[in-house]
């Protein structure tokens, strides 16, 4: 939570550099995704993961977009995998300094809700009942 606060405190430089902004939009597309942000979450608390256990704690995700997302992830320099040598393979992934840095950025987000809960039920309640839904 200390980190989350840290990033939410923080100010964006006014001039942003172009690439800049190419890689924000392009990690809020990538962390937005749903299967990403668990993937970071059962990481960030469980350290090291093998492959079917990370099934196991992203419930509903195929094996073919696990696959993708750690792919994905690994290549942004968000975790890292390591094959072990041995028979039958073994693989585990763990994030990086750098994805443990976005998870922490992301709670922000977990920070915001949690302060701001009471005061976007209290507008859905308003808009529904005026809007008629």
């Amino acid at each position: 939570m200390a980190l989350a606060k840290a990033y939410a405190a923080l100010e964006p430089p006014e001039d942003i550099d172009p690439r800049i902004e190419a890689l924000v939009n392009n990690l809020i597309g990538r962390v937005a995704d749903k299967w990403t942000v668990l993937i970071l979450e059962a990481l960030a608390e469980k350290e090291t993961l093998r492959f079917t256990r990370l099934s196991e704690l992203v419930e509903g995700i195929s094996q073919k977009m696990l696959t993708q997302t750690l792919r994905q992830m690994e290549r942004d320099g968000l975790l890292i995998r390591t094959v072990y040598p041995v028979v039958p393979p073994k693989v585990e992934y763990k994030l990086t300094r750098l994805g443990m840095s976005l998870g922490g950025a992301f709670c922000g987000v977990w920070v915001w809700a949690a302060e701001n809960l009471q005061h976007v039920e209290r507008a859905r309640r308003d808009f529904d009942e005026t809007k008629g839904h």
